[in-house]
């Protein structure tokens, strides 16, 4: 027996998926490890089931590398609107549900923009800020941002018990803007490793950028894997009208065979 998969990539930020609508894929821990290990499997950040949905386009799954299923991924949900046009689902505009609620992309060639859900403001922790964009995020500022470890430092921060309330976190190192520009590096939780970008951490990034520095516009998000923007509204409570929008590609496509 294998399993049907195609490999897309959101600035380096790599996923397998597979289309489930009929529900075949047996939804194992041991699965998912084995299929987004590097050396033992096909290799990929996490992995997003497509699936069903009554009411709208589909339904976005997604598991971390470590097989566990998580919360909203970005670059993942902006591959998988582009995933869902290449297999006829939808043509230029996708709306699907994902564990967070209902998410509206615009996909034009491998252009992808992904409407995330409004925040509230973030929250100062130490040593940064705390905001949630559909996953948990802390943001910190660092000026040695090219020869930083980040994964011994985001290690630190990932398992600190300050963040337990929120379920775990994920750690962004952040410049400080250059104009509308910074430069983010992240730390992601479950795939316990830094990453070649994150969605909703680059958002959360610039969101915070925005918050301390006053920057109302949108806001360029350069990243180890690539060019990311961020689109918002900022209120006086919370961001609303958050986009975040770059490239999505097909990678390759491939059958998985199970032992």
């Amino acid at each position: 027996m294998h399993i049907r998969f195609f490999k897309y990539q959101g600035t380096g930020n790599d996923f397998i998926i597979i289309d489930n609508r009929e529900l075949t894929f047996p939804k194992t821990t041991e699965l998912i490890q084995n299929m987004c290990h590097r050396k033992f499997g096909i290799g990929a950040d996490g992995l997003i089931l497509l699936e069903n949905d009554e009411e709208v386009h589909f339904k976005m799954v997604y598991y971390n590398s470590d097989g566990r299923e998580s919360t909203m991924c970005g670059n993942g949900g902006r591959c998988v609107a582009a995933f869902a046009k290449f297999i006829g689902i939808v043509d230029k505009r996708a709306v699907f549900r994902a564990v967070d609620g209902i998410h509206s992309a615009w996909i034009i060639d491998d252009v992808v923009s992904l409407e995330l859900l409004d925040t509230s403001l973030p929250v100062k922790k130490e040593p940064g800020y705390y905001i949630d964009t559909g996953s948990p995020h802390l943001v910190i500022f660092k000026n040695d941002l090219d020869t930083i470890d980040v994964n011994l430092e985001g290690r630190k921060w990932r398992f600190d018990n300050t963040f337990e309330n929120q379920g775990e976190v994920n750690v962004n190192f952040c410049s400080e803007p250059r104009g509308n520009t910074i430069y983010v590096r992240t730390y992601e939780r479950g795939v316990e490793s830094e990453t070649l970008s994150c969605g909703t951490g680059v958002t959360a990034a610039a969101l915070v950028t925005s918050y301390l520095y006053g920057i109302n516009d949108s806001i360029s998000v350069n990243t180890p894997g690539g060019d990311l923007s961020i689109s918002f509204k900022r209120n006086s409570d919370k961001f609303e009208k958050i986009s975040l929008t770059g490239q999505a590609k097909f990678v390759f496509e491939g059958k998985y065979w199970l032992s």
